[in-house]
């Protein structure tokens, strides 16, 4: 962009958030704009944003209890209202965050949002998309938000896994004793503690236990965890640091858990993927939907018990990188560069 310098101000409360953003930002930075990303103290968000280098501020942190979490959601509200003042953004930029909507709102700033959770998340939407100049939604989306939703052709892990930004380097992983030519897994479990996650759920114990000692005995297993990871499981806790996950997700013969995010992202990838939760479903997320019926790259079960049926089955499939990858490009084919149209509506807003 050639244009004025902008002030431009991000919010990334949770590791998707960050890996969503990071390619925009530096491409901004580059461009000489100024770049700040309002930070959160939750799993290893800080940890990605000091990785890659990212000029950041930590405004909060997990509140426990959910009324601890309320209480941390006023304060951040108000810390964010104080960081914006200070840094006079031209544009604020979030994913569905009522903090951002309600901030750029007060201070008369537009703010462009970046939603695929509210056809679940559909209380926070109503608390922040009202308040946003822009909302953008993959083409799919199954909401209408009215005249300032922009529909776009891909998903938010486009913005970092198309081929335009992600390239596969197995030497990161050798780094780290892991041989990319030998069967691996990655699984994934999370705490079911956000506001969204109310009332549902995913693998119970016993079955990560089963699935665990299955794949254990076809290759190595590597565990990321939401939660502290129990001891029956740190021998299986990820030798990598966090901003190698999506090498490691890449060259792995299966993914499988009870995430959303990281669900999306192997498929992406061209990894075969195993998703177990109280999502899946009739009325599941439409990017899961697409993916699992339209590229056939994802498997949704709310039946756990039809998750370790489908794991037994890939898991021992001879042939799976390859077909698995022959559907990544078909995928890669037909969807866009999501940074790119990030930063093009970033520029539109901003003059």
């Amino acid at each position: 962009m050639e244009d004025e310098p902008m002030n431009v101000l991000f919010c990334a409360s949770h590791p998707a958030h960050v890996h969503l953003f990071k390619n925009a930002i530096d491409q901004l930075r580059r461009d000489g704009h100024e770049v700040l990303v309002a930070s959160r103290e939750k799993d290893l968000t800080i940890d990605l944003l000091e990785a890659y280098e990212l000029p950041h501020q930590p405004l909060w942190r997990e509140g426990g209890s959910l009324m601890g979490h309320g209480v941390e959601l006023v304060k951040y509200e108000v810390r964010l209202l104080r960081l914006a003042r200070q840094f006079d953004p031209d544009v604020v930029v979030s994913r569905l965050n009522p903090a951002a909507a309600h901030v750029s709102s007060v201070l008369r700033c537009p703010n462009v949002v970046f939603d695929d959770d509210s056809e679940v998340a559909q209380l926070v939407g109503k608390l922040t998309n009202p308040f946003s100049d822009v909302i953008c939604t993959p083409a799919d989306f199954e909401v209408d938000l009215g005249s300032r939703q922009r529909r776009y052709d891909g998903f938010h892990e486009l913005a970092y896994l198309h081929r335009d930004w992600f390239e596969p380097d197995p030497s990161v992983l050798s780094e780290f004793g892991i041989d990319v030519d030998e069967q691996y897994f990655v699984l994934r479990f999370v705490s079911w503690g956000a506001h969204h996650d109310v009332g549902q759920g995913g693998l119970s114990r016993e079955m990560k236990r089963t699935i665990v000692s299955e794949l254990a005995e076809r290759g190595s297993v590597y565990i990321t965890s939401e939660d502290p990871l129990p001891d029956e499981f740190e021998e299986y806790r990820l030798p990598i640091p966090p901003e190698h996950i999506h090498q490691l997700l890449y060259h792995a013969d299966l993914y499988v858990g009870d995430s959303q995010t990281m669900a999306t992202e192997a498929a992406v990838l061209g990894t075969p993927s195993v998703r177990s939760n109280t999502f899946a479903g009739g009325d599941d997320m439409s990017n899961f939907v697409t993916l699992e019926e339209e590229y056939d790259l994802l498997y949704s079960t709310g039946d756990e018990d039809r998750a370790l049926e489908l794991v037994r089955d890939l898991s021992t499939r001879t042939d799976i990188q390859e077909v698995w990858k022959q559907k990544r490009n078909k995928l890669l084919d037909d969807k866009i560069d999501v940074t790119q149209f990030m930063l093009d509506v970033i520029a539109e807003v901003g003059e």
